[in-house]
């Protein structure tokens, strides 16, 4: 059961998440903030499953909010600017909404926050590829099972503060560890970093679109400080993917 919290600066906005919440068999509890100092207090006494968080707000904006938190729950940016999507993700959030948001879209983050908290705790951990074994894959460790992940499933892989999230062709994998642990075990040749919490497999991009790509129907963030590189570099791997 999650108890969730909900912060806008708009009365309107906050009636909205809560009714969608409301409508959530697994949502125990929704509390309101409309300032974001009262919410900092709030989650600073008391434990949440789930933030709800706009950015554009007076005195305090919710990037500031969540700085201020030592341990900051799941959360998810809700706002009317697309631009702050990119930030969003450097600061460890799971999903970005933007206003007006439809009801079919919240489920999906819903469905997000739901799969990384349940997998989080199943104590899953990722292998290096022991001498002797095919080269296209590493091992998961799932409770006592040693797990074969082949890197032709990988579509790519984000960071979410001391987890990485591999989403796959089947599905998602949540490991304890960090994007530059994964970028270290992943071949160069085949995955590409291409943001502060994001790597892709450079086979699965279908189009480049100004400063995200599109992975499997996905989008994923380009930073603004991996651009140069991956116009560099791409067009050579793309190439080499191609061939083989």
């Amino acid at each position: 059961m999650l108890n969730c919290v909900v912060v806008d600066d708009e009365a309107p906005a906050r009636e909205v998440l809560e009714g969608y919440l409301r409508r959530l068999p697994d949502v125990s509890s929704v509390v309101q903030f409309g300032n974001a100092r009262e919410a900092v207090r709030y989650l600073t006494e008391n434990e949440a499953g789930v933030l709800f968080l706009d950015i554009e707000m007076p005195e305090m904006t919710g990037i500031d909010l969540l700085k201020a938190l030592p341990q900051p729950p799941v959360t998810v940016f809700t706002t009317a600017y697309r631009d702050y999507a990119f930030e969003g993700f450097e600061l460890g959030v799971i999903d970005f909404l933007l206003k007006p948001i439809a009801f079919p879209r919240f489920v999906l983050a819903m469905d997000k926050v739901r799969d990384f908290l349940s997998l989080r705790d199943q104590n899953t951990g990722i292998l290096d590829r022991p001498p002797g074994e095919p080269g296209g894959m590493v091992f998961v460790k799932s409770g006592v099972q040693r797990l074969p992940l082949h890197f032709d499933q990988v579509l790519y892989i984000q960071g979410l503060k001391d987890y990485a999230i591999i989403h796959t062709d089947t599905g998602r994998i949540v490991l304890k560890g960090s994007v530059k642990a994964m970028q270290e075990l992943f071949p160069p040749d085949r995955f590409l970093r291409v943001h502060k919490s994001f790597i892709v497999s450079v086979s699965r991009i279908s189009r480049i679109e100004r400063n995200r790509l599109i992975v499997n129907g996905n989008a994923v963030p380009v930073g603004r400080n991996y651009r140069e590189e991956l116009d560099r570099i791409l067009p050579v791997l793309r190439k080499k993917t191609s061939s083989e």
